[in-house]
């Protein structure tokens, strides 16, 4: 049996059990629809949470980042945990015995204004479709490789398969859905993980083969892949980050913006008591850290198993004839996701850091064949040059090597890990299957929040209070498959790999909703006033910051400077700009707080009882 045709099997299977749950779950009424009618089990929805929080940026593309940047990338892992506890801790509980459906349901009540609920809609919908974007893109790669087609058909049949059970189900229909989503992804992510584990160090446990030694060389495998790394001009695995305030702030703007993500809130919302969506947040921090403490082995074992793939004798051995390759590379070249250019004809595959000598080089022969200043890209290939031939002593320039030859998208890593590490058909059926679920059960969470701000928090609460069931129910539908649509056109030329696109996402719900939520909740002197101006200048700020080096709205060609750490002020990133954003929110809210008038009584006995565990008072506790 062919692997494409196994392929098929474990996505077909598991694409029907969700399209069963979905018809089986059909939402039939508003509640059923926003938050599964408030009744969901505490365990069930920690799964489902998990499911939600587990996207193709943590399944894809996670490891993918820890490949490629080893401890730097740790930041992905430390924040988004970090978020979930904060959200956990300092959010759900209090949220969910305030009672209402969303988000912008609360900051609109807390803070007594239409206009902060307008603005929260706003923000909400920016992030979500930001975040969407990601899972789109995650989605897309998964599709292409497993149904061999290209990347832009991928994508389109992912957003199919979101329309059709994320319409249709509502929170209800997702929910369930995301159960079985859960349970298939952390099979497929476990499994392979263990094989490789075994293969490599033999220890059955991914997290600890990371620091045990490596079978063939008799050497920890960390220092192994130290080794090969440096040995072709990359940096250290392990190596320190030179940027330390980046790496704090790119950490913090991950963790406000986990505990601001609404998809994530909203699960809250559906288990019948407060106490329920305490155990349901502990449920989900167990599910989620049985992925997160294997994703850093994942990461690791995929580099090295790719560097011996490319250099089997070693680095200082020939590379691998291009004739040679496997035919899972040949098989992702099809995607367009691994590209090959022979820079100097020698048909052997270099891969190593070249001081950007072969991206220069492409840069160049784009701008000769398709219009663009070839002067400026002449001129970056001559100083690349420079570069390149004072790497390691010359050594690189010594073999004859004219620049990188070998392209590989980093969210490739964890799909394509399987076969790098010749692993059975049907363990790679069996991550294919997993990947469509995290990418696309993060996607129906995200369109459901942005779905029921518009149609409940937009159209209801502001346009049309009279809104009849079916047509809040028709209004929340049509908005969902706007959304896909938009996210599916914006997926097709992303801003970044499915994590990057992500922790922007991140860093617009930490700049905005965050702050906006916590001061909710804790402080009773913020006003009406003082929130709408904090969440304003919080999202405009970080979205400026962002659109100037990424392209305003993420169109392509638009940025006004190059996304690089010489052109970002004060060398902060613009996936790190969250958390100054979200202190510029704080201190102009209670500044902008402290000049007006203090809020209604009333509201702040609602602060108050929020926060006691005892008479909820004008507070939901149910």
């Amino acid at each position: 049996m062919s692997q494409f045709t196994i392929n098929i099997l474990f996505v077909g299977a598991s694409f029907l059990l969700y399209f069963a749950i979905a018809i089986w779950a059909r939402a039939g009424s508003t509640k059923e629809f926003y938050v599964a009618g408030g009744g969901v089990h505490p365990v069930l929805n920690g799964m489902a949470t998990g499911a939600d929080w587990m996207s193709a940026a943590s399944f894809i593309s996670m490891a993918g980042m820890l490949a490629a940047g080893g401890y730097g990338a740790s930041t992905y892992l430390m924040g988004w945990t970090g978020g979930y506890v904060l959200l956990a801790m300092l959010l759900a509980p209090y949220l969910r015995k305030f009672g209402k459906y969303t988000v912008p349901d609360f900051i609109g009540d807390r803070f007594y204004s239409k206009g902060a609920a307008l603005v929260a809609v706003a923000c909400l919908i920016i992030a979500s479709t930001t975040y969407v974007i990601g899972q789109m893109t995650g989605a897309g790669v998964a599709f292409s490789r497993f149904l061999e087609v290209d990347n832009t058909t991928g994508l389109m049949i992912a957003a199919v398969v979101v329309f059709f059970y994320a319409v249709l189900g509502g929170m209800k229909g997702i929910t369930y859905t995301q159960v079985a989503q859960y349970v298939v992804l952390i099979i497929a992510y476990t499994i392979p993980a263990v094989f490789i584990s075994l293969e490599l160090t033999g220890n059955p446990i991914p997290g600890l083969g990371m620091f045990s030694t490596h079978t063939e060389s008799g050497i920890p495998l960390l220092t192994k892949l130290d080794q090969v790394v440096t040995d072709l001009g990359f940096t250290a695995y392990t190596a320190d980050v030179p940027n330390k305030l980046n790496m704090v702030l790119f950490t913090l703007s991950l963790m406000i913006g986990t505990a601001g993500l609404p998809h994530v809130i909203i699960r809250f919302f559906t288990v019948p008591k407060v106490a329920d969506a305490r155990w349901s947040a502990g449920w989900a921090l167990v599910f989620i850290a049985l992925l997160y403490f294997t994703a850093p082995a994942v990461g690791a074992m995929a580099r090295l198993n790719l560097m011996n793939t490319v250099y089997p004798q070693g680095a200082d051995a020939p590379a691998l004839r291009y004739e040679d390759r496997p035919s899972w590379m040949q098989t992702w070249e099809e995607t367009g996701l691994i590209k090959y250019n022979d820079l100097n004809g020698d048909g052997r595959i270099q891969m190593y850091s070249d001081s950007g000598l072969g991206a220069a080089q492409v840069a160049l022969a784009t701008a000769q064949n398709e219009g663009g200043d070839v002067a400026a890209a002449t001129a970056a290939v001559e100083e690349a040059k420079v570069a390149h031939a004072a790497e390691l002593e010359g050594k690189f320039t010594n073999a004859g090597w004219a620049g990188n030859e070998l392209d590989v998208n980093n969210d490739i890593m964890v799909l394509a890990n399987p076969e790098i590490a010749n692993l059975p058909p049907w363990v790679i059926g069996l991550i294919a299957a997993g990947g469509l679920a995290a990418a696309l059960s993060t996607a129906a969470g995200l369109l459901l929040a942005i779905s029921s701000a518009i149609s409940h928090d937009l159209v209801k609460r502001n346009f049309n209070p009279d809104i009849t069931d079916k047509g809040e129910l028709l209004v929340a539908r049509i908005s969902m498959a706007v959304a896909i649509v938009v996210a599916t056109y914006l997926g097709i030329n992303p801003p970044g790999f499915a994590a990057q696109v992500v922790a922007l996402a991140f860093g617009i719900a930490g700049a905005s909703l965050f702050p906006a939520l916590m001061m909710g909740i804790f402080s009773k002197r913020i006003n009406n006033y003082g929130a709408i101006v904090g969440m304003l200048a919080g999202l405009i700020t970080t979205l400026v910051y962002i659109f100037v080096y990424k392209g305003w709205f993420f169109i392509p060609d638009t940025a006004n400077f190059p996304d690089t750490a010489e052109y970002w002020l004060f060398g902060i990133s613009p996936m790190s700009f969250g958390a100054v954003g979200a202190l510029i929110n704080f201190i102009l809210a209670f500044l902008v707080s402290s000049m007006t008038e203090a809020p209604p009584v009333h509201i702040q006995q609602l602060v108050e009882s929020v926060r006691s565990p005892r008479g909820a008072g004008a507070a939901i506790d149910h």
